[in-house]
């Protein structure tokens, strides 16, 4: 069994003003989609992006809070949040759905590349081979939060987590930082030029590596959930899953979905 490194979550507190991991991670994962997305459009001379990058930007950042916020109100804990719906807005207080602000990036980014004629397709392909980097963050950050841990096992690399009881568990945080960050990252970064070289365009349409990130974020963090402690509060859902699982395997299905009619749209983009 391996210990518990307990890193204390909170960076720097100045009275009342107080920094933390889980922020910082969440503004690095922002500071690198700004400059990998930057990175890519400069060398695919995609102009439209360059002018209004900062402006997206924005409008992704509000579709990761709102989305994500309104996504674990709806999907792990509306009970409680009915009764008590002033604390929606209590972000402070924990409670973010990855699925939620997944959402909520595609219908911001769709949105404001329909308002300002900007290429959703080939932006999305941009951006979405980033996104790795900052759920590899967060999950660092759950780990140092003491949260989101896994079920209880006796393998050599468990760990016992304070907020978990005595018994040593799966650091299941850290799985999903390999597959969802490291992992997810090499295989979608080593693909991204498909859409944009000739010899590929056929069967890599503009909106293909956006379809895979779906596809494969949605099997790995199915696997995971096998290894993660359900949500107290709603435990398995249905068919002895869990609500990630759902939430993955409807990712995984729209993804796929995706593929297959953007590749049928072949040259139409």
């Amino acid at each position: 069994m391996l210990a518990y490194p307990h890193i204390n979550p909170i960076i720097v507190s100045i009275g009342p003003f107080k920094i933390r991991w889980y922020g910082v991670m969440y503004i690095l994962g922002f500071i690198a989609a700004h400059l990998l997305a930057r990175h890519q459009a400069r060398k695919i001379n995609f102009e439209r992006l360059l002018v209004l990058q900062d402006n997206l930007n924005l409008a992704i950042i509000a579709g990761v809070i709102l989305g994500g916020r309104i996504g674990y109100v709806t999907f792990y804990n509306f009970s409680y949040y009915s009764q008590h719906p002033f604390e929606i807005l209590a972000t402070w207080q924990g409670g973010m759905s990855f699925h939620g602000g997944c959402i909520g990036v595609l219908v911001g980014g769709a949105l404001f590349s329909w308002r300002k004629h900007l290429d959703f397709w080939k932006t999305a392909d941009i951006y979405v081979v980033t996104v790795p980097i900052g759920l590899g963050l967060g999950r660092i950050a759950n780990f140092i939060n003491d949260e989101l841990f896994g079920r209880i096992t006796d393998v050599p690399w468990a760990m016992v987590f304070p907020a978990g009881g005595p018994l040593p568990r799966h650091p299941s945080q850290l799985y999903e930082a390999a597959l969802e960050g490291i992992l997810l990252f090499t295989i979608l970064w080593s693909l991204k030029k498909r859409p944009w070289q000739e010899q590929y365009k056929k069967n890599w349409p503009h909106g293909s590596m956006l379809a895979l990130f779906l596809i494969l974020y949605g099997v790995m963090r199915f696997l995971v959930e096998f290894f993660r402690e359900p949500d107290p509060q709603l435990g398995h859902v249905f068919a002895n899953m869990t609500m990630g699982q759902i939430l993955s395997l409807s990712m995984l299905v729209f993804g796929g979905l995706l593929w297959l009619i953007r590749k049928k749209m072949t040259g139409t983009s």
